[in-house]
């Protein structure tokens, strides 16, 4: 009987194997067919509700889009609203004719900035010279810098058929050069000029027009992020106004990056939140060159001096080699580190679950320098926390390997220790010290194997020289990202050459695009010294210090329009392209409802110089401008922004909390008026 009943036992545990076997095998042969049929909508689907490396942290889910704090925080600049983008041609302004005097070819050294600034330029001179332009060729980005092949040296940025497009009626633009000047080009049998930065035009119908016209060719080198004055005289308006067509409609980014510039941007937006952009401004070059080594510590300060020295050799600085960084620091000449933007965020408002995009393509000192943010807020990203790293090899294309990056390390040879080992004399005595350990390229590469070695630094290998087209590419997307940011605050507006940076011409193109867009422009002096004056107690800072600091920023944002006419403007149009490409705005309603403060809209059109009227196909819609608040018609029980400052992660420790809270919407309102003045 127990014989059965054990043969019934093992023959059911049988069955039972031979179906879970069955099941196995048709669970496989499912997964086969989705994985073949619907493998294109399965990763669309994840990509769409993947959240990357970022895990958004908010502390309230619901955010009131009313009231004073979110007006004051995130709302229109009021004064601004009435200013408008228009750089259409204003006067006679002709096509350009069938005939021309010839062809230019350029070639474009330098960064992303700098190569916005040197296309505008030539353009310009194209169109000076009666010239046929060919598309200009981007040294960083030709096929020696090991790129993909797919692309052309300007199509690896931008769009080349768009940029044709939109210049037609403007210069005439092509590709290539004809076969004949071509194969001249390769032979270099054509008249060639090194043109320097910030040149007149007299310079060129003196001296280029001549030799284009007996030569029908010349070629330009281009570099330092110019070659055309910023500043024209008066009857060359009109190219300021195709300086402003080029930047702002015809450079747009090739589909693949725009493509994912949207998709990070739309990333961004998922929340349903807005989010504030700064742009560190943090470079080895901008460092070294304004004497701000002591800023950082160990290799980094070492790095920036032999930085620095190495501009000194080549004339680009031209004081000592050692200064006083800190002294540097006080009187504004370098830029404000992230802890310090930081604070002056905190200060003014901003909850530590604001959202903050960290722009740049390069941010000396690596994610370190970022500990201080990310402490103060819990959503500090960038482009790698919101995107993958299939999605970026994307937008590079196929890249092939690289060849000789990698030496191996030639082989020891043991015979020769051993004869060196029977030659050392008798023992017992100390052997002499061993001879260098010899250093090889892969155990050279980055700074800390040459920084100490050698005064000169080693030529750039094929990695990093494919690594600086590739920065091309993330400041691009990260100049999109912050032209749509709802805030942008920049760390430093300064290159390694003394001229605007890519902050500013993101502060530029939002001032044309999107005037109203809260835009920062902090005076470094004034926020170190304000910063210097409660270093020994930076986080428990009282309410005075808090509300100088919340003034500051506020008047930072009209305030810094005049400087940037005076200083940024004189060295790059596009940091500051007002009035020459913009309009004004007049509505009726707007100015009975600021009747009581008509000093704030003439003081701004005054300071930007803007008086041209729209066009009225512009001036038939009608513009949405905030009525004037009121304290009362407010929510008093909302928190006080001061109150919540420096809170960290978990803290229960608030500065500032002798501001009774009945008083918080005067002070958002009266700091709202004073953005306004």
């Amino acid at each position: 009987m127990n014989v059965d009943k054990n043969m019934f036992f093992k023959s059911k545990l049988k069955w039972v194997a031979l179906l879970g076997l069955v099941l196995s095998a048709v669970s496989l042969f499912t997964h086969f067919l989705l994985a073949r049929y619907t493998g294109s909508s399965i990763d669309g689907y994840q990509t769409s509700i993947t959240i990357f490396s970022w895990r958004p942290i908010f502390e309230n889910v619901d955010v009131s889009r009313t009231g004073l704090r979110y007006r004051r925080l995130w709302g229109p600049v009021r004064p601004l609203v009435t200013l408008h983008p228009y750089a259409n041609p204003r006067g006679n302004y002709e096509a350009p004719g069938l005939q021309t005097n010839g062809y230019i070819f350029i070639r474009i050294q330098g960064g992303f900035h700098e190569i916005r600034n040197s296309i505008c330029d030539v353009v310009v001179i194209a169109r000076l010279l009666n010239a046929t332009l060919v598309t200009p060729e981007i040294q960083s980005t030709t096929s020696s810098k090991g790129i993909s092949s797919g692309f052309k040296s300007f199509a690896y940025l931008y769009n080349e058929d768009q940029f044709i497009v939109a210049l037609a009626k403007d210069v005439k633009v092509l590709k290539t050069l004809p076969k004949h000047l071509k194969w001249a080009r390769r032979r270099k049998k054509i008249p060639l000029f090194r043109v320097p930065y910030s040149t007149s035009p007299d310079f060129y119908l003196r001296n280029v027009l001549p030799v284009l016209k007996k030569h029908s060719v010349v070629e330009l080198v281009v570099s330092g992020g110019g070659c055309l004055q910023a500043i024209l005289p008066p009857h060359l308006e009109e190219y300021q106004r195709l300086r402003c067509r080029v930047a702002f409609h015809a450079l747009q980014f090739r589909q693949e990056v725009q493509q994912l510039a949207t998709a990070i941007l739309n990333r961004l937006r998922a929340s349903g939140r807005p989010y504030v952009a700064y742009d560190p401004g943090m470079t080895r070059d901008a460092l070294a060159y304004h004497g701000c080594s002591e800023l950082f510590q160990d290799v980094h300060t070492e790095l920036i001096q032999h930085r620095r020295s190495w501009m000194i050799k080549r004339g680009i600085v031209k004081e000592k080699h050692s200064v006083n960084s800190v002294e540097k620091h006080l009187n504004g000449s370098c830029p404000l580190m992230p802890e310090e933007i930081g604070i002056l965020l905190r200060a003014f408002g901003y909850s530590s679950d604001t959202i903050i995009y960290v722009s740049g393509g390069e941010i000396f000192g690596g994610q370190r320098t970022l500990i201080p943010l990310h402490a103060m807020f819990d959503n500090v990203v960038d482009r790698t926390s919101l995107s993958t790293s299939r999605e970026l090899n994307r937008i590079y294309g196929h890249e092939g390997y690289l060849i000789g990056t990698y030496q191996r390390p030639p082989p020891i040879e043991e015979e020769r220790k051993i004869e060196a080992w029977k030659n050392s004399g008798p023992r017992p005595r100390p052997l002499p010290p061993p001879p260098a350990r010899p250093k090889y390229p892969y155990n050279m590469e980055g700074w800390w194997g040459w920084v100490a070695e050698n005064d000169n630094e080693p030529e750039s290998t094929l990695v990093e020289l494919r690594t600086n087209a590739h920065k091309l590419l993330w400041e691009a997307i990260d100049y999109e990202i912050c032209i749509e940011a709802d805030v942008f605050i920049p760390g430093f507006d300064l290159d390694g050459r003394g001229h605007p940076n890519l902050a500013s011409l993101v502060m530029g193109q939002r001032l044309y695009q999107s005037s109203a867009s809260k835009t920062f422009r902090p005076d470094r002096k004034d926020v170190a010294k304000l910063l210097e004056e409660i270093r020994d107690d930076l986080y428990q800072a009282n309410h005075t210090w808090l509300t100088s600091i919340r003034k500051q920023l506020s008047r930072s944002i009209l305030d810094g329009l005049s400087i940037a006419s005076k200083v940024s403007k004189p060295l790059s149009f596009l940091s500051h392209p007002v009035p020459e490409c913009s309009c004004m705005k007049r509505d009726p309603n707007a100015a009975m409802s600021h009747a009581s403060s008509p000093s704030s809209y003439t003081q701004v059109q005054i300071a930007l110089g803007v008086d041209y009227q729209c066009p009225d196909w512009m001036r038939n819609d009608a513009i949405s401008v905030l009525p004037k608040d009121k304290g009362n018609e407010e929510d008093i029980d909302e928190e006080d922004p001061i109150s919540e400052l420096f809170l960290w992660h978990g803290s229960n420790h608030e500065v500032g909390r002798e501001t009774n809270e009945k008083d918080t919407p005067i002070e958002d309102q009266e700091e709202l008026e004073s953005g306004e003045r």
